[in-house]
C-alpha cells in the first residue's frame, strides 16, 4: 500500500512519528502544525523532540539558577537570553542566590506547532514540580523551601531552522501557562 494513501494522492502522509508518538503528547489543535513540520523535515520525531525539550527545560532552568550566561546564550535566542541575563544581573546586584532543582516534569505536551518558510516553531506546556530557595547576601532564606516543591506551569516555544545541519532547537519564547 502507498504510505500516502491511495496511489497518486496528494494528501499528507500519516507520518510514522505521529503514529508512534505516545498518546496525549500534543493537543489536537497542534496536529496540523506537527504534520507540516514532519512533511518539511523528515528528521523530525515527536518523541525525540519532547525528550529533548524536557532536557532543555531542565538545562535552561539550572543554567539560570547558577547564573551561567554562557550556557543560556547557547540554548536561547537573543530576546529570551536578554531576559535571563537581566534577571541574573538583578539577582547578583541584590546579593541573592538561588538553590533549586526540578523534582519532576509531570507533563510536556505540544500545544502549538507551525512552520513558516524554513523556521519551525513548537510550543510545549510543561507541568513541573520545582523546589527553590532564594537567599539574601547574608545567606538568610527570603523565599521558598527545598522541602516542598511547587507546581509550575510554563509555555516554552522552541524554534529551529529546518535547513540547518544543527539539530538543536533554541528557546524562542517563555510564558506562564
Amino acid at each position: 500500500m502507498n504510505p500516502r494513501g491511495t496511489e497518486g494522492s496528494q494528501l499528507a502522509p500519516r507520518p510514522r512519528e505521529l503514529a508512534q508518538a505516545e498518546p496525549n503528547t500534543f493537543d489536537n489543535s497542534a496536529e496540523a502544525g506537527v504534520r507540516a513540520i514532519i512533511a518539511a523535515d523528515r528528521r523530525f520525531d515527536v518523541a525525540q523532540f519532547l525528550a529533548g525539550s524536557k532536557a532543555a527545560y531542565t538545562m535552561i532552568l539550572e543554567a539560570f539558577w547558577r547564573g551561567d550566561k554562557d550556557e543560556l546564550r547557547q540554548l536561547c535566542d537573543e530576546d529570551v537570553f536578554a531576559g535571563f541575563d537581566s534577571a541574573i544581573d538583578a539577582r547578583v546586584a541584590a546579593g541573592e542566590t538561588i538553590t533549586a532543582r526540578v523534582i519532576r516534569i509531570e507533563e510536556a505536551r505540544i500545544v502549538a506547532a507551525s512552520i513558516e518558510g524554513k523556521t519551525s516553531r513548537i510550543t510545549v506546556r510543561f507541568l513541573a514540580d520545582i523546589a527553590s530557595v532564594t537567599r539574601d547576601a547574608d545567606g538568610n532564606v527570603i523565599a521558598g523551601t527545598l522541602d516542598d516543591a511547587v507546581e509550575t506551569r510554563d509555555l516554552w516555544t522552541f524554534r529551529r531552522d529546518i535547513t540547518a545541519p544543527d539539530p538543536d532547537w533554541l528557546l524562542d519564547e517563555t510564558d506562564e501557562a
